[in-house]
C-alpha cells in the first residue's frame, strides 16, 4: 500500500492515520464502510442450474436434440427417448466436472487465521480476524498466523515463514527501518508482514495496511479469477472435429433430402432418412467414452500416488514438453538439513569423518543449547536453521531435552537481526561459558582465539582467511552459514550485547533444504523424454542455483535469472529468451503466469508444479497444474489439476508415461467409434444414391452407438500401457487428432464393414423384404463393431499385442452379442427395436459377414508390422 516498506515507522502511521494506541471503535466503524471486512470475496459464479444449461450449447448436441423433437412428432417416441436419456447424462457429467474445478476461493479464505490480537482504544483485544481494520495495531507471537498485510513498527526478534506466499523456505527476520528502492520484491520487504503468513519465531507489533482482497494474497484471488483455463489439445481437436462433422452432416442431409424428394418420396419420409443419417453420423457415445476411458486411467494413476482432479488433464500430460517447477518441497525435502561442519580447519561432512571426536560433539553441544527450537514429543517449532541444528545433534546420540536439563540457560541475549548474534549463558564442565552464534562477517571480527584438536591458541590473520574460505565456498553452494564462538565469563550471568566479544571460534555449521533423492533421476528422466525441466522459485538465485545444478536442471549460471531482471522486460523479450533460462529466482505470482505463457506462446504444453498460495495461478494458468498432496496448500490444491499424494517429483514422470498410454488408449477407442460411425454413413449414402430403402431405424443406430459400442470402447481404453513409451519425445500439439493418415485408415475400416453391411442387407432384401433387410443390416453393422474392437486395440495385430492381454475386450465382445441376441430373440425388445425374425440361413449370413472385416484387417496389420521390420 503506496509502498509503506519505504516509509519510516511514524510516517507510516501518519500515513494510515493511527498511532500505537490504536483505532477507537467509531473510527473502525466509520473504515469499515470505507474498506469493508478482512476477507476475500468471490466474484459471482454461474448457478448450477446455468451451467448444466450451458451443456446443451454444442452443435452436435443441439442436432440430436433436433432429430428427437422431430422424431418424437412423428410418433418415434423410443428414439426420441434414448436421445434425451444420452445428451442429459453427458450434460450430468460436464457440470459435476465444472463443480468441482472451482474450489479455489474458498480455500484462500481458510487461510485467515480466526482470531487476532489487536489494540482499540488504548486497550489490547482478541477479535475475529475478518474484523481487522486497516489501522489497527495488530499484536504477534510464535505460532500465529498473521490475519492482514501490515507494517513492522516493533519486533523483537520477530520471524515470519512466508514460503506459501514467496516461495521461499528460510524465515525472513522482520526490521522496522524504512527500506530504500524501488520494485523491491515482496520476499525482501523484511518491515512489512503478509496475510496468511505463520510466525515462527519472537514476537511483533503491526500497524495493519490492507485488508481482504487489498492484501497480497487477495492479488492472487483477483489473479485466480481472472486467469483462464486452457482447454487440453484433446478438448480442442474434438471440439474442431464436432463442428466440421456438424458442417458435413447437415450439407450431406440436405443433399440427401433433397435428392429423395427430386426422386418423389414424401417430405416425412425424406426427412427421416435425413435424421436417420444424422444419428448414423453423430457419435452420441464419443465424450461419454472418452469420460470414462480418462476415468479408468486416473484410477490407475491414483494408486501411483498421482490424483487427477480434471479428467480431461490426463491426455495433455503426454504432450508436456516443459515442467516449471517450484523448488521448495518439490525438488527439495523443505526442510532445512545440516549439510558440512568446518572445525579444526576441516570441512566434515558427515559423522563418520570425524576429525576430533571431542571437539565436533562441543559444536554439535553449543549448537543445541544456543538455540530455541523444539523438536520433543514429534513436533518442530521454531525457525528451521534452530531445527535442523536440534537435528544434527540427535545424529550425535545428543538427547534434546537431557542436554538442555543438564546445561540449563542462566542468562541469554536474544537474536537480533541487525547485530545477527543470538548468545546464551550455561554451566559447562565446571566453566561458566557465554555461547554465541550468528553470521560469519559479525562473529569473525569479534574473535581473539581458536580452539583446534591441539588446544587453544591466539587467532592469526591465516585462520581468519581459512574461515573465511570455507564460508565463502559453502555459499556458493547454496548453503546456510552459522559460526559458533564462546568466552568464559565470571559469576555474573547477567550479560548484554557487549559481553559478545572477546570470543574463542569453535567451527561453522552449514545447512541447506537438501534435494530429494529421486529429484535427479527424474529430471533425468524428463530430459531423455523431451521434456524441460525449469525451476521457479521465490529462493535466492545463489541457493536456486545450487540445487538446480545438483538435480541437472542448471548446465551453466547464465541459464539462472532473478524476477527483477523480469520487471525490466517485456512480454516479447521474456519470449525470446525462454527457452535459454532453467532457473529463476525471486519471482513473484505475477512473474510465474508471465514464464508459464511464454512457454505456451512458443508452441509448448505446459506442467507447473508447487504447494504455496503463491503458486496457485500458475497452476491454473498451465496446461497441468501439479500441486503436493502433503505439504501443498489447500489453494494450490484446489488451483491444480493433479496432486502428488507423496509430494515427489518423480511421480510426474511415471504421470506423463501414463498420460502418454491413457492418450494412446483414447485415440484408438475414437478410431473404433468414428470407423463404426463411418461404416453406419457409407451405408445410409449408398442405400440413398442406389435409391434403396432406408437400411436402418434411427433407433437400430443408436442401440449401437450408445450400448454395443460403448462397451468395446471403454475395454480399449482398458488396454495395458507400452512399457517404452517414454522414449519417445512428447506429441506434438500442433498435430490434429485426425490427422491424414488417421482419417484414411477409418475410412478403409469403415468401407470394409459397410460393405459387410450392405451385402447382408441386400441378402435381406431378396430373401424376406425390407423388415428382414433392415434387421441385417443392423445386426451385421452390430455385430462387425463389436469385432472390430479386437482390430482397434493397438496398430499392431492381436498377434503382436497378444490375443489374451486384455481381457476386457473378450468381456465387451460377449455382452455386446448377448444384447444384440435378446434384440432379435426376445418378442417385447423386436418390437421396440423395429426387427423381424431371421431364420438360421439369415443368421449364419451375419456372422459370417461380420467376420470379414475382422480378417481383412488383422491380415493388413500383419503386412505392416512386416513391412517396419
Amino acid at each position: 500500500m503506496y509502498r509503506l516498506y519505504q516509509k519510516t515507522v511514524e510516517e507510516a502511521l501518519l500515513h494510515l492515520n493511527t498511532d500505537k494506541d490504536g483505532l477507537s471503535n467509531a473510527e473502525v466503524e466509520k473504515r469499515r464502510e470505507e474498506y469493508g471486512y478482512n476477507e476475500l470475496t468471490e466474484a459471482e459464479k454461474k448457478s448450477t442450474l446455468m451451467v448444466f444449461l450451458e451443456q446443451f450449447k454444442d452443435f452436435l448436441v443441439i442436432i440430436l436434440i433436433f432429430a428427437a423433437v422431430i422424431s418424437a412428432f412423428l410418433g418415434k417416441f423410443e428414439s426420441s427417448a434414448v436421445i434425451v436419456v444420452v445428451i442429459t447424462i453427458n450434460a450430468i457429467l460436464g457440470t459435476v466436472q465444472h463443480v468441482k474445478a472451482e474450489e479455489s476461493l474458498k480455500s484462500l479464505k481458510a487461510l485467515s487465521s480466526p482470531t487476532a490480537k489487536v489494540l482499540r482504544q488504548g486497550k489490547k483485544i482478541e477479535i475475529p480476524s475478518r474484523e481487522v481494520m486497516v489501522g489497527d495495531i495488530l499484536f504477534l507471537d510464535a505460532g500465529d498466523y498473521v490475519s492482514a498485510d501490515g507494517r513492522v513498527i516493533e519486533t523483537y526478534s520477530l520471524q515470519i515463514n512466508e514460503s506459501s506466499l514467496t516461495g521461499e523456505s528460510e524465515s525472513i527476520d522482520k526490521v522496522i527501518e524504512a527500506i530504500e528502492g524501488e520494485n523491491i520484491a515482496l520476499g525482501d520487504r523484511k518491515n512489512m508482514v503478509f496475510s496468511g503468513s505463520f510466525v515462527t519465531y519472537g514476537r511483533g507489533v503491526i500497524a495493519v495496511t490492507s485488508i481482504g482482497m487489498e492484501t497480497e494474497i487477495g492479488k492472487i484471488a483477483n489473479l485466480l479469477e481472472s486467469t483462464q483455463e486452457k482447454k487440453t489439445p484433446l478438448q480442442e481437436n474434438l471440439d474442431n472435429f464436432g463442428k466440421k462433422l456438424a458442417i458435413a452432416i447437415l450439407a450431406i442431409c440436405a443433399v440427401i433430402f433433397a435428392l429423395n424428394i427430386f426422386r418423389g418420396g414424401s417430405i416425412i419420409d425424406s426427412f427421416m432418412f435425413a435424421v436417420a443419417l444424422a444419428v448414423a453420423a453423430i457419435p452420441e457415445a464419443l465424450s461419454s467414452i472418452v469420460t470414462i476411458v480418462l476415468a479408468i486411467g486416473t484410477q490407475k494413476m491414483a494408486k501411483e500416488n498421482a490424483i487427477i482432479r480434471k479428467l480431461h488433464a490426463v491426455e495433455s500430460l503426454g504432450s508436456i514438453s516443459v515442467i516449471c517447477s517450484d523448488k521448495t518441497g518439490t525438488l527439495t525435502q523443505n526442510k532445512m538439513t545440516v549439510q558440512k561442519l568446518f572445525v579444526d580447519g576441516k570441512v566434515i561432512e558427515d559423522k563418520s569423518a570425524e576429525t576430533c571426536k571431542e571437539l565436533d560433539k562441543k559444536l554439535v553441544l553449543m549448537s543445541v543449547l544456543c538455540n530455541d527450537a523444539v523438536t520433543a514429543f514429534d513436533k518442530e517449532i521454531g525457525d528451521p536453521t534452530e531445527i535442523a541444528l536440534v537435528n544434527l545433534a540427535e545424529k550425535y546420540d545428543f538427547d534434546e531435552i537431557k542436554t538442555r536439563d543438564e546445561y540449563p540457560r542462566l542468562g541469554e541475549v536474544p537474536f537480533d537481526s541487525g547485530r545477527k548474534l543470538m548468545s546464551t549463558v550455561h554451566c559447562i564442565g565446571g566453566k561458566t561459558l557465554l555461547v554465541t552464534k550468528g553470521a560469519v562477517d559479525v562473529l569473525a571480527k569479534r574473535l581473539v582465539s581458536i580452539e583446534r584438536c591441539s588446544g587453544i591458541s591466539g587467532i592469526t590473520d591465516k585462520d581468519i582467511q581459512e574461515i573465511e574460505d570455507a564460508n565463502r565456498s559453502f555459499s556458493e553452494n547454496g548453503l546456510r552459514v552459522l559460526a559458533f564462538a564462546y568466552k568464559e565469563i565470571g559469576d555474573n550471568v547477567e550479560i548484554g550485547v557487549d559481553d559478545e566479544n572477546g570470543m574463542t571460534f569453535l567451527g561453522l555449521i552449514s545447512m541447506m533444504d537438501p534435494p530429494r533423492e529421486e529429484s535427479a533421476s527424474a529430471v533425468a528422466a524428463c530430459v531423455s523424454a523431451g521434456i524441460k525441466p525449469v525451476m521457479i522459485t521465490g529462493d535466492h538465485k545463489i541457493t536456486a542455483s545450487a540445487i538446480a545444478k545438483q538435480i541437472g536442471i542448471l548446465k551453466h549460471e547464465s541459464e539462472a535469472m532473478e524476477g527483477q531482471m523480469l520487471d525490466d522486460m517485456t512480454d516479447e523479450e521474456l519470449r525470446e529468451k525462454v527457452e535459454n533460462i532453467s532457473v529463476y529466482a525471486r519471482v513473484s505470482p505475477e512473474h510465474k503466469i508471465r514464464i508459464v505463457r511464454a512457454w505456451q506462446k512458443k508452441g509448448n504444453i505446459v506442467a507447473m508444479t508447487g504447494d504455496g498460495v503463491n503458486d496457485a495461478p500458475a497452476l491454473k494458468q498451465s496446461d497441468i497444474g501439479v500441486a503436493m498432496g502433503i505439504t501443498g496448500t489447500e489453494v494450490a490444491k484446489d488451483a491444480s489439476s493433479m496432486v502428488l499424494t507423496d509430494d515427489n517429483f518423480s511421480t510426474i514422470v511415471k504421470a506423463i508415461s501414463n498420460g502418454r498410454s491413457i492418450y494412446e488408449n483414447i485415440k484408438n477407442s475414437i478410431r473404433f467409434l468414428l470407423s463404426g460411425n463411418t461404416a453406419g454413413i457409407i451405408s445410409v449414402l449408398y442405400a440413398s444414391f442406389m435409391a434403396l430403402p432406408v437400411p436402418f431405424a434411427a433407433v437400430h443406430l443408436l442401440f449401437i452407438n450408445l450400448l454395443t459400442d460403448s462397451l468395446p470402447a471403454i475395454a480399449i481404453g482398458m488396454e495395458p500401457y507400452k512399457k517404452n513409451i517414454m522414449n519417445d519425445k512428447p506429441r506434438d500439439i500442433s498435430a490434429p487428432l485426425l490427422s491424414k493418415q488417421f482419417s484414411l485408415e477409418i475410412l478403409y475400416e469403415g468401407i470394409l464393414i459397410a460393405i459387410a453391411t450392405m451385402t447382408a442387407f441386400h441378402i435381406g432384401l431378396s430373401s424376406g423384404g425390407h423388415i428382414v433387410a433392415s434387421t441385417m443390416a443392423f445386426a451385421t453393422l452390430c455385430l462387425s463393431r463389436l469385432l472390430h474392437g479386437f482390430n482397434c486395440r493397438a496398430r499392431e495385430s492381436i498377434f503382436t499385442v497378444g490375443a489374451f492381454t486384455n481381457p476386457y475386450v473378450w468381456y465387451a465382445a460377449i455382452i455386446g452379442l448377448v444384447l444384440l441376441m435378446s434384440v432379435l430373440e426376445i418378442k417385447p425388445l423386436m418390437g421396440v427395436f423395429e426387427v423381424a425374425p431371421l431364420t438360421g440361413n439369415q443368421l449364419a449370413a451375419i456372422f459370417g459377414l461380420s467376420a470379414m472385416p475382422l480378417v481383412l484387417i488383422q491380415l493388413s496389420k500383419l503386412a505392416f508390422v512386416k513391412s517396419n521390420k
